[in-house]
């Protein structure tokens, strides 16, 4: 499926190896990981089959959260971003919403600029997980 507001990036490295790079190269950039949510775990917890593996990554950096939660509290819906990590076609793909598509759905001029940064950021750290 491809979309116009879905950033996506691949490497050849195994999923679990992925995550873990992923979190240390969110913190070199500022971002925290507030959760990690194995979907697959999750799914099969409920009773729900799942047999595909895939990670959703919560990341954020809390100055500029602030910064667009000062302007308008109900960003607080789009928050924090995520990071979905999964396997397709023998490859581990990292994927994740544009901030600046996201953001524009409130309509808040203010926050275009911070979400240019967090998006900006957002492709840095999937562009250096992806390396290795």
């Amino acid at each position: 499926m491809k979309t116009d507001f879905v950033l996506t990036r691949s490497t050849t490295q195994p999923l679990e190896t992925v995550c873990t790079r992923l979190a240390e190269v969110s913190q070199r950039h500022k971002f925290g990981v507030l959760a990690t949510h194995n979907l697959r775990e999750k799914m099969e917890s409920k009773g729900v089959p799942f047999s595909r593996e895939c990670r959703v990554i919560e990341v954020c950096n809390p100055l500029q959260a602030q910064q667009v939660l000062n302007q308008a509290i109900e960003i607080s819906t789009a928050l924090p971003c995520r990071i979905s990590v999964y396997e397709e076609n023998g490859r581990t793909i990292l994927a994740t919403i544009k901030p600046t598509s996201l953001l524009t759905l409130f309509g808040v001029a203010g926050a275009a600029a911070a979400a240019q940064e967090v998006e900006d950021t957002m492709v840095a750290i999937m562009d250096e997980t992806c390396r290795g």
